[in-house]
């Protein structure tokens, strides 16, 4: 039984070449084989086959024997692709970095960072999924002000914030003095916690760049559609970073 071309296609998209495939696809049928015998099963030329099994075994896909000659072996598949997975993860990681490191700067001093991406959302639902959005890919600190939240939305949150607490983000979270003291308490334990008389208005800002400032309703009993404001602007995230730090000035602790 050979491997199905939508396999095939898969297995090249994540890396491996036609030789690769054909070599494993030989040892998951024959099992334990030698080089000769996979040249022969798989058709890869003889010159090739002992570059082809030293590129599936660095890729974690085959194994081998100290047997003379020696004989190889195929790694499970779920394996094997955990292996790629985690080799091409930290490859990208690494990519990403040197090319942040010079082209950020770039960017910058090109003046195309002053023309920002400006969006108003509307609906709870579409906010609510740009802030995971942000929420997802916030490294460092998150902001959040929120006037009205319910127990249902404090209990949807809290597996979020603890995900970003487990990365090392740092919350601090200003909410209004009528929370129930059970949200309040489980929000701490993630969390800096403060509470505000009279609190209104409300957002969040992620990483002192991106921005979500709320201007309606939040809670889908509030009459009103749900409005926001998504922008990636760091100088609208300063503006809106002081006045959160100036209305945390005489807000109350939550121990």
């Amino acid at each position: 039984m050979s491997i199905s071309d939508n396999t095939r296609k898969s297995l090249e998209r994540i890396g491996l070449t036609s030789y690769e495939i054909r070599t494993y696809s030989s040892l998951l049928k024959g099992g334990e084989l030698t080089a000769s015998d996979l040249s022969q099963k798989s058709g890869v030329p003889y010159s090739k086959i002992y570059e082809v099994l030293g590129s599936l075994e660095e890729k974690g896909w085959i194994g081998s024997d100290d047997s003379r000659p020696t004989k190889y072996f195929a790694k499970s598949p779920s394996t094997a692709l955990e292996v790629t997975k985690q080799k091409a993860e930290s490859d990208f990681k690494e990519n990403e970095t040197i090319v942040l490191r010079e082209l950020v700067p770039l960017y910058e001093k090109s003046g195309v960072s002053e023309r920002p991406d400006i969006w108003v959302l509307s609906g709870i639902m579409n906010i609510a999924s740009k802030i995971l959005e942000m929420v997802d890919s916030c490294r460092s600190e998150v902001l959040i002000a929120l006037p009205k939240a319910n127990e249902i939305l404090v209990k949807q949150a809290l597996p979020k914030l603890r995900q970003l607490h487990d990365k090392g983000v740092v919350i601090t979270i200003l909410m209004s003095d009528e929370m129930d003291k059970e949200s309040l308490k489980a929000l701490s334990r993630v969390s800096t916690v403060k509470v505000k008389k009279g609190l209104f208005g409300g957002g969040i800002i992620s990483d002192k760049r991106y921005v979500v400032i709320l201007l309606g309703p939040i809670n889908e009993s509030s009459e009103g559609e749900a409005v926001a404001i998504w922008a990636d602007h760091a100088g609208l995230a300063v503006f809106a970073r002081e006045y959160f730090e100036y209305l945390l000035k005489d807000a109350k602790s939550v121990s």
